[in-house]
């Protein structure tokens, strides 16, 4: 059973913030996630990182092993 996770503009705005503090862009990060076997194309990313498509945990891991972000960075309180 597939889990996704409600992604609103917070957790969209933390995985950008944390793209472009590697230096990446999101074409880059696509690819980066292609080689961790997560298939997740640049229209994708822009939707989640504006908070109109939710995440899947497998997708937000991927995400995460890229960026060298722990799951709960994502969520941390400000």
């Amino acid at each position: 059973m597939e889990q996704s996770v409600k992604v609103g503009k917070r957790l969209g705005a933390r995985i950008k913030n944390a793209r472009k503090a590697k230096g990446l862009t999101q074409d880059q990060l696509a690819a980066q996630l292609q080689v961790e076997g997560c298939d997740l194309a640049r229209y994708t990313l822009t939707r989640i990182e504006t908070g109109k498509r939710h995440i899947k945990v497998e997708e937000l891991e991927a995400i995460g092993r890229v960026l060298d972000m722990r799951y709960e960075d994502f969520f941390a309180q400000e």
